[in-house]
């Protein structure tokens, strides 16, 4: 092995805590596996079978870089009501893509992106990929957004803030004066705001609001895998200011060309069908959420999950990482929250599981909590 051909800023970047879960998991006898975000529900028919008329029709060569027309002039539809003289569409590889393109278009090395404490685990890699810094602004102990601390966090080189609502790991969703403050603050200040909305159609209790609502110029980043259950098709989508929706283009270009094809017809026709609706699946995560909710009470501190299918309790006693350890010895999986956090307090867990899988992983929480 010669070290000299591994680039410097792979130093500065780890394995991903949850796949190293992933991995655990296949080498465990009978794991009960809380760990991994990937819907419970498998792609609607309807999708599927407008996927594969799209690969036994031929429509199998590259799209257009933005993305097919039809499936941009659907997003475009429903975006509508932010009524912005100047939004453009880009349909992505994945909502990963899409924040991927969207920081290294914009971030130059040197420049500051702020983020929110925890945090989706590629924000901070993928702004050093750009040569930026990440700085963190702390959330706990109930993970909401306080824009004093927003604005101390503010240099001469902050470029962008990356706000991600309903979260990911804690599942809290982001109230409409958080984000109107956040979006305020950005346009004042001058500063790119990007919302990482891939979560927004699985919402239970709150509302759920983008703060593209209060500032023309947020950029957002969102896809179809967690709604639809398809984050193996690799579809996502960002929205925002042209100029910016261009530069991202140009990139995209040379990197991931385009998303694939046949699943981008496959979507478009679907939804321009009108037959989809996910309102059972989203009942069903309330469902899951009520039952975390519910057998966690007096045992745990957490935050009320309102959105996603994730919650983010507060290990009961040492480090999450202690306490995590203790649950894999009893075939548990979850995430400790240092793979999300600067702090080693939280756990997190993935409702988006079967009925008896997460009846069989909060029995063992419960246990951990009472010593048992």
């Amino acid at each position: 092995m010669n070290d000299r051909w591994i680039a410097d800023r792979m130093s500065r970047i780890d394995a991903s805590g949850i796949r190293k879960a992933f991995e655990m998991a296949g080498a465990m006898k009978n794991p009960v596996d809380l760990s991994i975000g990937m819907p419970y529900f498998d792609v609607d028919d309807a999708i599927k079978d407008a996927a594969c008329e799209a690969i036994r029709s031929g429509r199998n060569q590259y799209s257009v870089t933005m993305g097919l027309p039809e499936l941009r002039e659907t997003i475009r539809g429903s975006i509508a009501h932010y009524g912005h003289a100047d939004r453009e569409v880009i349909v992505t590889s994945g909502t990963a893509g899409a924040l991927m393109l969207a920081i290294a278009a914009t971030v130059n090395p040197g420049e500051e992106v702020i983020v929110f404490d925890p945090y989706f685990v590629m924000y901070q890699h993928q702004t050093t990929l750009a040569g930026g810094t990440t700085v963190v602004v702390d959330t706990y102990p109930d993970f909401r957004l306080d824009m004093a601390r927003v604005a101390a966090a503010i240099t001469p080189r902050t470029k962008a803030i990356v706000v991600n609502s309903p979260n990911n790991p804690t599942g809290v969703v982001a109230s409409a004066e958080e984000l109107k403050g956040l979006a305020t603050l950005c346009k004042e200040r001058g500063i790119l705001l990007i919302s990482d909305e891939v979560y927004g159609s699985l919402v239970h209790d709150a509302a759920f609001h983008s703060p593209a609502e209060w500032n023309e110029d947020v950029l957002v980043v969102d896809g179809y895998s967690k709604a639809f259950g398809m984050t193996g098709w690799r579809l996502g989508f960002a929205h925002g200011p042209s100029w910016i929706i261009q530069e991202m283009a140009k990139l995209q270009q040379f990197t991931f060309v385009c998303a694939p094809t046949p699943l981008q017809q496959g979507v478009a026709r679907a939804i321009a069908g009108g037959t989809l609706d996910f309102a059972d699946q989203v009942a069903a995560y309330r469902r899951k959420r009520d039952m975390v909710i519910e057998a966690l009470d007096g045992l745990y501190e957490l935050a009320r999950p309102d959105g996603a299918f994730y919650a983010f309790p507060k290990a009961p006693w040492g480090t999450a990482s202690e306490f995590c350890a203790e649950a894999i010895r009893r075939e548990l999986l979850v995430i400790p929250g240092n793979v999300f956090s600067r702090r080693d307090t939280h756990f997190r867990i993935s409702y988006a599981a079967s009925d008896d899988t997460l009846r069989r992983g909060l029995d063992i929480l419960r246990g951990l909590a009472k010593g048992k």
